[in-house]
């Protein structure tokens, strides 16, 4: 079948027709109210709420997640302090926890737990407190809640204003992301608030 000559003027003007009749066709077809997808994150398995009741090393008693796993550091153990981390592997999350003896220095110990808390200020949309306080158990301290995309969002202490303090925090192992994160993060804070509601000092 010989080729249309595409240099007469006839053949060019019946191919640009042909053109934008299918162009329009084209566009007719679309959905008028077509709106895109917002962008999705990948569904979290969350497990049931289970806690178990913990007495390390350190002269605290508490009761924490069944689904975490204590990360002892026996080599910073002295009787100066107590370090251990709650580590949540599925959810690539570890609360880092150091204790220390009050010595007369509480009201030093409250200001660092608040500087390393704000110090995060420049990442933060906002940062809230909620304040602890358990005359029986002799439990005082701060959650502070830090809104955005911080690499901690949620920090606390806990202290008896003359022996004990002990000091957490929150990180995730992944690149900070609020909305991905919320469901986990949620999830996390309900069991720092346990964490504070349990705390018994030793």
């Amino acid at each position: 079948m010989p080729m249309p000559d595409l240099t007469s003027t006839h053949n060019r003007s019946f191919l640009l027709a042909f053109v934008c009749i299918a162009m329009m066709s084209v566009l007719s077809s679309c959905d008028e109210n077509y709106v895109p997808r917002p962008r999705g994150y990948f569904r979290i398995d969350l497990p049931e709420k289970s806690y178990i009741n913990y007495s390390g090393n350190c002269p605290v008693e508490m009761e924490i997640p069944a689904y975490s796993k204590v990360e002892l550091f026996k080599e910073y153990d002295s009787a100066d302090s107590c370090w251990f981390n709650l580590v949540f592997p599925k959810n690539n999350a570890r609360i880092y926890c150091t204790y220390l003896p009050v010595q007369g220095d509480v009201d030093k110990m409250i200001s660092d737990s608040y500087a390393f808390a704000f110090k995060h200020e420049m990442k933060a949309d906002a940062i809230t407190r909620t304040a602890i306080q358990d005359d029986e158990r002799k439990v005082y301290g701060l959650i502070y809640d830090i809104k955005g995309e911080a690499a901690s969002q949620v920090q606390f202490f806990l202290t008896d204003s003359s022996q004990h303090f002990l000091r957490g925090a929150l990180y995730f192992s992944n690149r900070p992301n609020q909305d991905s994160l919320a469901p986990v993060l949620s999830f996390l804070r309900d069991d720092i608030q346990h964490l504070t509601e349990t705390l018994v000092w030793r």
